[in-house]
């Protein structure tokens, strides 16, 4: 089935990557587990030779991630969220410059950190919230950045970058634009449709969708670029294994449902965080007084499902509070049906300038009212004494 013809991302969701419709053909096509395949004479292009190098799992799951992002090339699909990071930072020259948020995904900061200790990357962080400053970061003296890395919105803080403005700005200096758009997802924005390069997933999280299955994807309109990644993707073994592929389209088929259900249960959950007494701040673009919800009401499709919350009391109420719940799950992910929560900076590689007290709330798709229950009975009760 062709996906150009105006259907909605829910319904893309639901029918990309299947098998060509005809009698007695599976519905869904079952996973490839082998990491040879028959061949002779010269390779072909359209010819699988190595588990390494092709799957026809891949290719069912990296055409139905490209009809999500509308995306004119199919994604490369990776073995994990940092490899599709790694490949798309890949395409930055040795000793070339990025710019990337100030509160970008922490293993980010730490992979470009490393890149920079071993290739010269040179690495500038700005308030990705900052349009202006974002801009001038892009064109230093002169010299433009390489790549314009951009998250919105971001881990764990939530600012929303004016998308479409950063595209233009940098592109106007030859600056390319790499999205992470993991939080989002593309039920909520499709960053190439702004102009973006290249857009990165960690398909562990909304996209795969029960927290049992870790990947990666990059996409991009241009066949240049995904000749590159996928040249990365080879010669540094990073692929995704056929299981996990299959196991990854299976979730996607329901990705429009939790993302609606999580992000509406979001959007009250954090009404009533705001007004509880025991909670300091809250970020969540649905509400009014958050500094990012006119540009995600203006350029999203939905306000995401992460919550970001900072209770009175410092850091031992956060622990308190991450201790105390029943329901929701303390741990390090995001995006699965489960609702999870962790205080983000436990982790030496996070942001200095991420709270201490700061606990990211990933919203699965329980109750809403279970979920508020539990929250509720969390914050009441005490930290202990140390």
């Amino acid at each position: 089935m062709s996906h150009s013809t105006g259907l909605s991302r829910a319904t893309i969701a639901v029918t990309a990557g299947r098998p060509e419709r005809r009698r007695g053909a599976p519905l869904t096509a079952p996973p490839v587990l082998s990491s040879t395949y028959v061949s002779s004479g010269p390779p072909r292009p359209d010819e699988p030779l190595y588990g390494r190098n092709a799957n026809p799992t891949w290719d069912e799951l990296e055409a139905a991630l490209a009809a999500l992002e509308a995306a004119a090339t199919p994604a490369v699909v990776t073995s994990s969220g940092m490899a599709a990071i790694d490949a798309a930072l890949s395409v930055v020259p040795a000793g070339g410059r990025v710019v990337v948020p100030q509160h970008a995904y922490q293993l980010t900061g730490a992979l470009l950190e490393d890149l920079g200790r071993r290739c010269g990357l040179h690495v500038q962080r700005v308030d990705v919230a900052d349009t202006d400053a974002v801009l001038a970061a892009v064109r230093g003296d002169g010299d433009a950045a390489d790549l314009l890395w951009v998250e919105s919105p971001t881990n764990p803080m939530l600012e929303v970058a004016d998308l479409p403005a950063l595209v233009a700005g940098a592109h106007a200096v030859g600056t390319a634009v790499a999205v992470d758009n993991t939080f989002a997802t593309p039920m909520v924005q499709r960053p190439l449709e702004h102009g973006a390069d290249l857009v990165v997933h960690s398909v562990t999280k909304y996209l795969a969708g029960h927290s049992d299955v870790v990947l990666g994807a990059v996409l991009t309109d241009q066949a240049d670029l995904r000749d590159r990644v996928v040249a990365h993707r080879t010669l540094h073994g990073a692929i995704a294994g056929p299981w996990e592929a299959w196991l990854a389209l299976r979730g996607l088929r329901t990705l429009a449902l939790r993302v609606e259900h999580s992000q509406a249960s979001a959007a009250v959950l954090a009404e009533r965080l705001a007004e509880h007494p025991a909670v300091l701040e809250v970020r969540h673009p649905s509400l009014p007084g958050d500094p990012g919800h006119e540009r995600a009401t203006r350029l999203m499709a939905g306000y995401g499902s992460v919550i970001g919350l900072r209770p009175r009391g410092g850091i031992a109420a956060a622990d308190a509070l991450v201790d105390a719940v029943r329901l929701w799950v303390p741990a390090t992910s995001l995006g699965g049906v489960e609702s999870l929560l962790e205080r983000r900076r436990r982790f030496a590689t996070e942001s200095p300038t991420v709270p201490q007290d700061l606990v990211r709330l990933s919203v699965g798709i329980e109750d809403v009212e279970d979920l508020w229950a539990d929250l509720e009975q969390a914050l009441e009760t005490p930290p202990e004494e140390g």
